[in-house]
């Protein structure tokens, strides 16, 4: 099977460069129009290119996000008949992989995978007067004004910021400096090389906690390669793990 739990993640080489070229066609055959984001993995761009590719090929219309974090791209899927992410999440940056997405954001089902596993041998291309088009779009900006409609800070707050290098660094120091703290800011460029492992636990942030009681942060936030998850730091330099963060976000 080629997807896993979170799509399709591989060790990159040509033959994934192949495969996304096949899965962008198929994720969009017979429909109209396609969005298509990357994190920041220097390989990111070249399947991305080869995703748009695909599904151009098979007439649809596609929406480019460019570098943006995955629930960015999710958000930027409302109105279109699916999307893609170009990640490997918080796996090494030799992986790359594809995340397929729903209108509403969610991830491909099961049985929508294996539908798409089915369609990769089936030729999708359109005639030269069909071809689809690409039509860039500021999804970063969209979903950044989204969440400060929904969210605000009580109160100014200081805060140590930790992208990883990921896409989180194109939203989240703006974010978070719109909404009124004041940042410190690791790790929040886009070059591609990951400055600790991706995966944002405890044992990989072993500089964190003495930054924030340092700094008398109230807060430490951390992403991952592709920010679809976050963990963080109370103003004690205490690791928050993901659900105990599930228990103060509910």
């Amino acid at each position: 099977m080629l997807f896993g739990s979170s799509g399709i993640r591989q060790v990159f080489g040509p033959g994934l460069v192949l495969l996304a070229h096949r899965v962008g066609a198929a994720a969009v055959a017979g429909a109209s129009c396609g969005v298509v984001g990357r994190d920041t993995r220097t390989t990111s761009e070249l399947l991305e290119h080869a995703v748009i590719a695909g599904m151009v090929s098979a007439g649809a219309t596609v929406r480019t996000c460019g570098i943006a974090p995955t629930p960015t791209v999710a958000y930027a899927t409302r109105g279109a008949d699916a999307g893609c992410m170009i990640t490997a999440s918080h796996n090494p940056e030799s992986y790359n992989g594809l995340k397929l997405l729903n209108p509403d954001g969610s991830a491909f089902a099961r049985n929508q995978q294996v539908a798409i596993e089915d369609a990769l041998a089936e030729p999708h291309w359109v005639g030269w007067d069909e071809q689809g088009c690409i039509s860039p779009i500021d999804a970063v900006g969209a979903h950044q004004e989204a969440i400060l409609d929904a969210v605000s800070l009580s109160r100014p707050i200081t805060a140590v910021l930790d992208c990883g290098n990921g896409a989180g660094s194109v939203i989240t120091p703006d974010l978070l400096s719109e909404a009124g703290a004041s940042i410190i800011e690791l790790n929040c460029n886009t070059s591609g090389r990951f400055a600790r492992p991706s995966e944002p636990l405890e044992a990989n942030l072993p500089y964190i906690a003495d930054l924030v009681r340092k700094r008398e942060a109230a807060c430490a936030v951390i992403h991952d390669g592709d920010a679809d998850r976050m963990m963080a730091f109370d103003e004690r330099g205490r690791y928050i793990d993901g659900d105990h963060l599930l228990m103060l976000f509910a």
